[in-house]
């Protein structure tokens, strides 16, 4: 379904992503790994038009997108949650869904199925719902655009244990059906619930890709690369 192959990166004069490579199959769940300013949310970037690589091919579904702008390439099938949420704080839950609502596919009925605390607060402004609240709601807006691929970046961050593990409920649900998904993630363990397969980065570059068994039993990509013990 996506196919990143060996993109380079700059932010000016920065070169930030060297030669990163990575797949993900219809229906897999994938998780990329790493430590603060390993790469991680630049290479979300290059995949959905943020910050196109200079160099290597993105290609979803048999098309290179690495020249498409961000609007095209949404509207072909790639569904974004970006990290910090940024949902839309004066608008209510039900406006903020229907922003990015598509004909067929993901309704407000099944949305409020799978969030039913979204329900709740139908008539309520964003920027009033709790970070746990926010965070459902920019998954659920999501999946409102119906795209086949979801790309979440870093969906844990500040979250309290119990809606982390509220998330990563939530994730293998839709894992469940089948849906495609790309989860950047410094939470190791929500991470390796979720994924079929995870890519480990480190300044830049992908140096680790496997099973989350046999990352578990490999205790010095752990230690060295995510400081996991």
């Amino acid at each position: 379904m996506l196919d990143v192959e060996a993109i380079h990166t700059y932010y000016g004069d920065s070169h930030v992503l060297h030669g990163v490579s990575l797949q993900v199959a219809p229906g897999e769940a994938v998780a990329l790994l790493g430590r603060n300013g390993a790469g991680k949310t630049t290479t979300i970037g290059s995949i959905v038009g943020f910050t196109p690589p200079r160099t290597g091919r993105v290609v979803f579904e048999g098309r290179a997108i690495e020249r498409w702008p961000s609007y095209r390439i949404a509207r072909q099938g790639l569904a974004l949650v970006p990290q910090g949420r940024r949902i839309f704080a004066p608008l209510s839950v039900r406006e903020n869904l229907m922003l990015g609502a598509r004909a067929q596919g993901w309704t407000l009925e099944r949305v409020f199925a799978l969030f039913p605390r979204l329900r709740e607060r139908e008539g309520q402004a964003g920027g009033t719902l709790s970070g746990g609240e926010q965070q459902m709601l920019a998954i659920a807006r999501a999946l409102m655009t119906n795209g086949r691929l979801l790309l979440l970046d870093e969906p844990s961050e500040g979250l309290a244990p119990v809606i982390v593990r509220e998330v990563g409920r939530i994730l293998q649900t839709l894992k469940a059906e089948r849906l495609s998904l790309l989860l950047v993630e410094q939470n190791y363990h929500l991470a390796l619930r979720v994924a079929d397969r995870v890519y480990v980065m480190n300044k830049g570059q992908i140096v680790y890709e496997g099973t989350p068994a046999a990352l578990e039993a490999d205790e010095e990509v752990k230690r060295r690369y995510l400081g996991v013990a």
